[in-house]
């Protein structure tokens, strides 16, 4: 994916069009990780010989090589992309604190952790944090018991249908950061949250309960 085309300040249509571009990257992902699944979930490591050496004759070996290959350009597409956001997110924000220092009114210039929600369905929060387990990976990536999550990775309100669908990302995203956007106290914050092996139970040490 072509990302050069960054400016130096992005606008929120900029934003909005990297967001549909992200949102394109998660779809195609998960659709060819739907394609592992349909190869009795092999998954992107198991290997596709036998133990004698030859090829499985219980998958489509061609099938998993192609949609392995497709899933780790995507990947990598998708980080680049995530750093684009991030980025674009930064700068907006900061050309707006920078706007409302220069104003001749006495509004309220306290900084909005990242800037409004540039989709208000894919706004809507769809789980809450009940639990957080200290020193885990939750912990660590800021979370707070109470928070609201509206983004988590590539799933959203509009997708959301069960907590299976966050397990899923968090197994697929073992040792790499997901995109985590929570409401907290009426803010947004978007965080980075790394699933992992730690002393506790899981991955994340946190509890969520669909909303």
């Amino acid at each position: 994916m072509d990302t050069s085309s960054v400016t130096s300040s992005p606008n929120a249509a900029y934003l909005r069009d990297l967001m549909a571009k992200k949102d394109k990257i998660e779809g195609d992902i998960k659709t060819w990780y739907e394609v592992l699944e349909s190869q009795g979930n092999i998954g992107t490591h198991q290997p596709l010989v036998d133990r004698e050496g030859f090829p499985r004759n219980d998958v489509d070996v061609v099938q998993v090589r192609k949609a392995r290959h497709e899933i780790s350009c995507l990947q990598n597409d998708h980080k680049a992309l995530m750093k684009d956001i991030e980025a674009g997110l930064y700068q907006l924000h900061a050309s707006r604190m920078v706007d409302a220092s220069t104003s001749d009114t006495h509004m309220d210039t306290t900084p909005s952790p990242v800037a409004p929600a540039l989709n208000a369905q894919s706004a809507s929060p769809f789980a809450a944090i009940n639990l957080i387990s200290a020193s885990s990976p939750a912990a660590d990536s800021g979370l707070k018991h109470g928070d609201a999550i509206i983004e988590f990775g590539s799933v959203t309100h509009s997708n959301f249908t069960s907590l299976n669908a966050i397990a899923e990302v968090v197994q697929h995203s073992r040792g790499r950061p997901i995109r985590v956007v929570v409401l907290r106290d009426d803010n947004e914050f978007v965080l980075s949250l790394t699933p992992r092996e730690w002393e506790g139970r899981g991955l994340l040490g946190c509890n969520l309960v669909p909303m």
